[in-house]
């Protein structure tokens, strides 16, 4: 949702007329998408349990929609489409004739199977399990797009190796120059979706492998906190939880830490987390898998091993932040990770 809606605003700031056909579950109509899209149609998601015995994935399947395609058929923009989630009509014959460009958020079938493999209910496993075989298979429907728009150089080497057509764009975010607060903090921070098995699994880790025998405070931010979770923070007095709390104060504390420690089990697509910790954060602690093949590892302590990143911590919890790690941030940040100049690439595939 964070690439897709400051790609929206980039594409504005450009001058680009902007139809947003949108699939609607919960979050509600957004009037803010108005400031950016000259139209924008909702499309209610097929909720409905028996496409799960459906032979296409259910995150496809579900966002099928006549309404939609006669919309489309109103003008002849090119078509973006966001994630393989949403490429059902991508092989419609009436859409032939039209430039069509398939944003890929990661390579699903893998992010599926990764969901799979830290996922604790039966049901869900099972649910994760089948939706990355789908996924595999219904993957090569990107065979009839003009372009493929992969947002890591990691994931672009995977389609390069299945398409001819795949090309790399950074995730577009929030930032546009580099903030990173003077002076030090006195905590270290993780934050993220922590509903999501991969960062309950991340946070659990930094809890009962970390942070239980280093005496350093460490924030916990997001929402969904498991109850295994909860538990293993009650049982140090060093981490806090932090939850239901906004963007703006999730920001606030990654400027305000000393280090903002990002760990994960799963390298897939470009985490969002670790581009918003480096543009307005000070250190930036993480393993291998969250930035490897990303362009950002110069930027970051990479520590592969628990002995490593407590080691790690307390050397980082001592230093400032200092003016030459802020221009090598600068250097590479707003170049490579430049809204502004990745929406003009990706505007020139569209026209």
């Amino acid at each position: 949702m964070i690439d897709i809606y400051y790609k929206l605003k980039a594409l504005h700031e450009e001058g680009i007329k902007i139809s947003l056909h949108c699939f609607e579950y919960g979050r509600g109509q957004k009037k803010e998408l108005e400031k950016f899209c000259d139209t924008v149609f909702y499309y209610k998601r097929r909720a409905n349990k028996h496409l799960l015995f459906n032979s296409s994935p259910y995150i496809v399947s579900s966002r099928k929609s006549e309404e939609m395609i006669s919309n489309l058929l109103k003008d002849n923009f090119p078509v973006l489409f966001e994630g393989l989630h949403c490429c059902f009509h991508l092989n419609d014959a009436r859409l032939k004739n039209r430039k069509k460009v398939v944003r890929m958020h990661n390579i699903e079938h893998a992010y599926y199977a990764n969901l799979a493999h830290v996922e604790k209910s039966f049901f869900r496993k099972k649910y994760f399990e089948q939706e990355a075989k789908k996924l595999e298979k219904f993957e090569s429907i990107l065979k009839h797009a003009d372009s493929i728009v992969a947002i890591s150089p990691a994931d672009t080497r995977d389609l390069s190796g299945r398409y001819k057509n795949a090309s790399n764009i950074i995730a577009f975010h929030p930032h546009d120059k580099i903030e990173i607060k003077e002076g030090k903090g006195n905590f270290a921070l993780y934050h993220g979706s922590l509903s999501v098995g991969e960062n309950n699994k991340a946070a659990l880790y930094l809890a009962n492998e970390i942070f239980n025998d280093v005496n350093i405070p460490l924030v916990i931010a997001g929402n969904g906190a498991s109850a295994e979770l909860k538990k293993s923070i009650q049982k140090n007095k060093n981490i806090s939880l932090k939850e239901n709390i906004s963007t703006q104060e999730i920001y606030s504390l990654v400027q305000n830490a000393q280090i903002n420690i990002l760990p994960t089990f799963q390298a897939t697509g470009i985490k969002l987390k670790l581009l918003s910790a480096l543009y307005i954060g000070r250190h930036c602690i993480v393993n291998s898998p969250m930035v490897i093949n990303t362009g950002l590892e110069p930027l970051c302590s990479i520590t592969d091993s628990s002995s490593e990143m407590k080691k790690e911590i307390l050397r980082l919890m001592n230093f400032s932040f200092d003016e030459g790690e802020k221009q090598k941030r600068e250097k590479i940040l707003q170049v490579t990770f430049s809204n502004k100049t990745n929406v003009r690439k990706l505007i020139a595939l569209l026209f």
